[in-house]
């Protein structure tokens, strides 16, 4: 039986360093490694590129890399939410990517499958398209867009076994599925952690081919990005 199960998230970052690309999953603050980026704060790389969706907020998730200014270069969708992300982008601290998200996705979806590069129409005549190839095909324009490269891929599932196969929930089946085995490395952390052969094959989402380091998560903090309530009268 292969088992891909590492004990300690230090253990599972081992060939982590400065200058780095790695891409991290999730959604908002749904379904993100909180282990993996809290054990790369702790080990204070520097230089590193960061592929996200979004950046956190200011004290949680990829955002506590920014607060340490670890981060050199962010690719990314959506920063709305970390006024330090816009400090620093503004003053020219941090190099940023803006990206469309589905395209986003797609470039790590191609990453995973061995794709090179694919053609998209999103953020044709914009600036998302300068300095690309572009090419028309059946009356439309379209947009040559490179699939990432990365060196590890870190991402978060709900439950995963020793194999490393995982199944995800809810919000986290974005981001998190399309980035396992899309890097040299993908290192999955798990809520729950089983043997091989408890999963039922039906309800699996990635094959544990695409996870090469999988461990037992901890303390999850399930923040919500955003809570609005109605005032009581």
């Amino acid at each position: 039986m292969i088992r891909k199960v590492v004990n300690t998230v230090s253990e599972a970052l081992e060939g982590v360093y400065d200058g780095m690309t790695f891409m991290l999953g999730g959604f908002g603050l749904c379904g993100i490694p909180e282990n993996a980026i809290a054990q790369l704060v702790q080990m204070e790389v520097k230089d590193i590129t960061c592929i996200s969706n979004n950046a956190g907020v200011d004290d949680f998730g990829l955002g506590l890399l920014l607060q340490k200014k670890q981060i050199k270069k962010m690719i990314s969708s959506y920063v709305g939410e970390n006024d330090e992300f816009e400090r620093q982008m503004l003053s020219g601290e941090l190099e940023v990517e803006l990206t469309p998200q589905g395209t986003l996705a797609e470039k790590c979806r191609a990453a995973q499958a061995g794709f090179p590069a694919f053609y998209t129409p999103a953020g044709y005549g914009t600036e998302v398209a300068e300095g690309k190839e572009t090419r028309e095909f059946n009356g439309k324009m379209y947009v040559l867009e490179s699939a990432y490269k990365a060196d590890f891929a870190f991402v978060k599932a709900w439950k995963g076994d020793e194999a490393g196969n995982l199944i995800f929930k809810g919000t986290a089946r974005n981001f998190n599925p399309c980035m396992c085995g899309a890097a040299k490395i993908t290192v999955a952390e798990v809520e729950e952690l089983v043997p091989a052969g408890e999963l039922n094959p039906n309800e699996i989402h990635v094959p544990g081919i695409f996870v090469k380091r999988i461990f037992q998560g901890k303390d999850y903090e399930k923040r919500i990005e955003q809570r609005t309530v109605r005032q009581r009268s």
